[in-house]
C-alpha cells in the first residue's frame, strides 16, 4: 500500500474534505505546490485555484479554493480556505452569474473606484468554472 498523509480542507462554514492521500496539490501564494507523504513541515498562504489529490483508492479528486493557509505536515495537510468546494457540488450556473455580475460591474467601473473587491469575484467565479470543467486554472488570472 502507498504511503498516505491525513488531507483536511476546512472553511469558517465546514470541513469540506477529511480523506486520505497520496498526492496533493495546492495553489500557493507563488505558484502550485506539490506535497507527498513526508513532506518537509510548511505553513503557506493560498491563492484562488484549483487543489488536486489522489485518494487512497487512486481517484483523483478536484476542489475550488480560494484564499487562506495550508500547514504542511510529514504525515498530515491541513487546509484553512477562505471558500472551498468539491468540484460535483460548484453550481455552474451560479458562478456563471457571479463572473458575469463581476465583469458587468468592472466594465462600469471609473478609473478612479477601486475594482479590487470585483476582481476577486472575478477571479474565483472564473476558478469555480474551471474546475467544474476539470481545466488547469491558467497561470495568470486578473
Amino acid at each position: 500500500m502507498a504511503n498516505l498523509i491525513k488531507f483536511e480542507v476546512v472553511t469558517p462554514e465546514r470541513r469540506v474534505v477529511d480523506d486520505q492521500a497520496t498526492v496533493v496539490t495546492i495553489p500557493g501564494a507563488t505558484g502550485y505546490l506539490g506535497i507527498l507523504p513526508g513532506h518537509s513541515p510548511l505553513i503557506t498562504e493560498l491563492s484562488v485555484g484549483k487543489i488536486t489529490y489522489l485518494d487512497a483508492k487512486g481517484t483523483e479528486q478536484r476542489l475550488s479554493v480560494a484564499w487562506g493557509f495550508a500547514e504542511i505536515l510529514p504525515d498530515k495537510i491541513t487546509i484553512l480556505a477562505e471558500t472551498a468546494e468539491k468540484a460535483e457540488d460548484i453550481d455552474r450556473e451560479r458562478a456563471m452569474q457571479a463572473k458575469t455580475k463581476a465583469e458587468e460591474a468592472l466594465k462600469a467601473a471609473t478609473p478612479q473606484q477601486d475594482v479590487s473587491e470585483e476582481m476577486k469575484k472575478l477571479q474565483r467565479a472564473v476558478n469555480r468554472l474551471e474546475v467544474f470543467n476539470d481545466k488547469r486554472p491558467p497561470d495568470v488570472l486578473p
